[in-house]
């Protein structure tokens, strides 16, 4: 199994909306890919209340049937379409992919 986590930082304002509703936004579009993409397992989006000035704002847990699944999840027409959201309202990103057994 594979565990592919994501975190951002998110622009202050973007798409004229503020960061929470931003946030909030991604959490929706991400989490509406349950049951939809073969060899996505589990999918689990958090926001963070921390206010802390180091932490990310946003964070995806995904777990993945194999290397194969996560590749063809990247280019699926469904997450492909959340992309540009994502990529209008980030800061910063970060990445791990990593396998359990």
């Amino acid at each position: 199994m594979i565990r592919h986590l994501v975190m951002w930082r998110l622009h202050e304002e973007a798409d004229g909306r503020g960061r929470e509703e931003n946030a909030r936004r991604i959490q929706e579009a991400l989490e509406g890919l349950r049951g939809r993409i073969p060899g996505l397992l589990a999918i689990e989006v958090g926001v963070d209340f921390s206010g802390d000035a180091d932490a990310a704002h946003i964070v995806l847990y995904s777990e993945f049937t194999d290397r194969e699944a996560l590749a063809a999840y990247h280019h699926h027409p469904l997450h492909e379409a959340i992309k540009p959201l994502v990529a209008a309202c980030r800061s910063e990103r970060r990445v791990v992919d990593y396998e359990v057994n």
